[in-house]
C-alpha cells in the first residue's frame, strides 16, 4: 500500500483542499478526515485510511516559524 503525504491548504464547502507531496492538489471530503483536522495539518494517506501526522505537522510549523521570524520585526 502506498503512503502519500498531503497538507491541508484550506476548506471549501464540504471539501478540504490538500496539497500532495507531488505538488498537485486533491479534494478530500471533510467527513473523511480525522476528527480535529485543521488547515496546515500534514495528513498521511494510506489507501482509504487518513491520519494526522503530528510530528510532520510540528516539523513543518517549526520550519515555517524559523524562516519567517525576521519578516515580522
Amino acid at each position: 500500500m502506498d503512503k502519500i503525504y498531503a497538507i491541508i491548504d484550506r476548506f471549501e464547502g464540504k471539501y478540504a483542499v490538500c496539497e500532495l507531496e507531488t505538488l498537485k492538489y486533491k479534494n478530500i471530503l471533510i467527513s473523511d478526515l480525522p476528527k480535529g483536522a485543521k488547515e496546515g495539518d500534514t495528513l498521511l494517506i494510506e489507501g482509504k485510511k487518513i491520519t494526522i501526522d503530528t510530528s510532520k505537522t510540528n516539523e513543518r510549523k517549526k520550519y515555517i516559524d524559523e524562516i519567517t521570524k525576521d519578516l515580522w520585526m
